[in-house]
């Protein structure tokens, strides 16, 4: 039962950093709007701390419910995923705004979807 309670609580929290994320980003209509000014530069910030977060989440998802089940959804390339984190993390002031543009514009949507149906199915 406590395990329930926490994968629950981990997906909440995704579900919430994802939402920051499409909020942060509205507006953004190339990689360059990330670092054209300071409203970019605090939006890409905000985006890459809520990918740390999702990934980070990931990992203690994975730990919980086994490898094996995300290995059931192959649409999202969960090692990027996971690793995501220590990229943001130990190079911070070397973030590549092109990468964090097109996990925005590209492939947050399949991710989202995806966890949703992950947690509809267990």
């Amino acid at each position: 039962m406590r395990e329930r309670v926490d994968l629950l609580k981990l997906f909440l929290e995704i579900d919430e950093a994802i939402r920051r994320i499409e909020r942060r980003f509205n507006g953004i209509n190339e990689p360059d709007d990330l670092i054209r000014d300071d409203d970019g530069l605090d939006r890409l910030d905000g985006i890459s701390m809520m990918l740390i977060a999702i990934s980070e989440n990931i990992r203690k998802i994975d730990k919980i419910i086994g490898n094996a089940t995300f290995d059931k959804y192959p649409d999202v390339n969960w090692s990027e995923v996971k690793g995501i984190r220590n990229i943001l993390a130990h190079a911070y002031f070397d973030i590549d705004h092109d990468e964090v543009y097109a996990i925005c514009a590209f492939e947050l949507e399949c991710l989202k979807q995806t966890l949703a149906k992950i947690r509809s199915d267990i």
